[in-house]
């Protein structure tokens, strides 16, 4: 049931995508009067599942989910229909229009993905709000589980002040933006002091373990316990241990640094279960291990019902929302663009995470929710509508590069030209793809 949600939410998603991208070519070409023969969800390589021919234009929905695409008569696209442009240009087409129309035209996919991202940003601003700990109130400092990230400097306990010199106030900000820092300024043991981060960071990132940057500490809150444990008489589920072998203990991190100078002892403890206060004791075995399931995360309801960390709810008007959510565009848009910049510096390493169809796949949750739906929606449509900007021929952004060289310069490029570079692009975005999910497969032969 999981696998159907997931695969669900992520049709759903590319598809709304892939109609409206299209669609923001459609419109200016029927407004400014130019023919369109096909408008597509997916590919119909060889046949389409459905398809309806209305005026002159079919509509339908081929069967490999790859894209979309919206064939224009008179131009040279992927379809390489090179008879047709063989006979004379005619008024309807794309090659006769204005190049200031023809410019229109190839924006309006991404103009549409943009203003997309910034509506549903607005939305979510009006609708939900922001709940959020404020990364000041973390004030025992971030839990580090990554040693990729121990290596480099940063520790259990220390208190992250600024990112690259700029104050992160909501703290499921902190990850996103050390992703693609090169200082951090930190407070450990009253202390403040500057964290450098090598360029090969996330290189070092997706070599190591599948952990966050920086992560909430929080309780040891018992989910269960394992097979045939040792502790499995001694605790119960929703056990918050308050003391460790005679030492109170407010985190899990604390108890777990305890443990491995303990092996093979059994040692006193305090739970509350229930709201009281019970004493336990506790076995560590030869290998240093309790053998208890702890959470590793806790939703926002239960931090604030244990008191850990104060939950901030901010809402807004309608108006307010509209300030908020564009804000909200312009920081992913530029997070994004700071990500591909890394990605071309073959220095960062970056150009490793870049992954495919099950990449994207992954990233939507098992379980339904439209905020989360709306949210990575949002942040593919500011992906794609960058993505197709990227001045390569077959792309939106290759067609651009030759249209502003055809107003600047007032010479036309050549249809051979344009052939021509319409098959290298092809290939470059077949290498790009091919690329992209290799990675995928790659990482699932590794486990990583």
């Amino acid at each position: 049931m999981e696998l159907l949600i997931k695969l669900s939410q992520f049709l759903l998603s590319l598809s709304l995508l892939i109609v409206l991208h299209e669609l923001g070519h459609f419109i200016p070409a029927k407004l400014f009067k130019t023919r369109v023969e096909k408008f597509y969800l997916f590919f119909d390589v060889k046949f389409s599942l459905l398809k309806k021919k209305i005026g002159d234009t079919e509509y339908g929905i081929g069967w490999l989910p790859l894209g979309g695409y919206v064939k224009i008569s008179g131009m040279i696209d992927e379809s390489m229909d090179t008879e047709a442009m063989a006979q004379p240009a005619q008024p309807w087409e794309f090659r006769s229009k204005p190049a200031w129309q023809r410019l229109i035209i190839m924006l309006g996919g991404v103009t549409v993905n943009f203003i997309l991202a910034f509506i549903i940003y607005i939305g979510m601003a009006w609708v939900y709000g922001d709940l959020y700990i404020d990364n000041k109130d973390i004030k025992d400092g971030v839990w580090i589980t990554n040693p990729v990230v121990e290596q480099i400097g940063l520790k259990t306990g220390d208190k992250i002040l600024t990112v690259d010199g700029e104050e992160v106030k909501q703290f499921h900000d902190l990850n996103a933006k050390l992703f693609l820092a090169k200082k951090v300024e930190i407070e450990r043991n009253g202390t403040k002091q500057i964290v450098e981060l090598p360029v090969n960071f996330i290189d070092k990132m997706f070599q190591g373990e599948k952990a966050p940057i920086v992560d909430l500490r929080i309780p040891f809150v018992v989910v269960k316990t394992e097979d045939g444990s040792v502790n499995a008489n001694s605790v119960q589920p929703k056990d918050i241990l308050i003391n460790f072998n005679g030492n109170p203990v407010k985190y899990a991190d604390e108890v777990l640094a305890q443990v491995k100078d303990l092996k093979g002892k059994t040692v006193p403890a305090i739970v509350t279960r229930d709201g009281k206060e019970v004493p336990i004791q506790l076995k560590v075995t030869d290998s240093a291990k309790m053998q208890i399931v702890y959470a590793g995360r806790i939703n926002a309801s239960n931090i604030e019902q244990l008191g850990t960390y104060p939950i901030q709810r901010q809402e807004y008007s309608f108006v307010e929302s509209f300030g908020v959510g564009i804000n909200k565009g312009f920081d992913q848009l530029a997070s994004y663009g700071r990500q591909l910049k890394a990605i071309f510096n073959p220095n960062t390493g970056a150009y490793k995470g870049v992954g495919g169809f099950k990449a994207i796949f992954d990233i939507f949750p098992e379980q339904w929710s439209w905020q989360t739906f709306w949210n990575i929606t949002a942040l593919l449509s500011i992906m794609l509508g960058v993505m197709n900007l990227l001045p390569i021929p077959a792309l939106d952004g290759g067609h651009v590069m030759f249209l502003l060289y055809e107003i600047i310069s007032g010479k036309k490029p050549s249809d051979k030209f344009l052939e021509k570079a319409q098959v290298v692009g092809f290939v470059l975005l077949i290498a790009l793809v091919l690329f992209a999910n290799g990675n995928d497969i790659y990482r699932a032969i590794i486990g990583k």
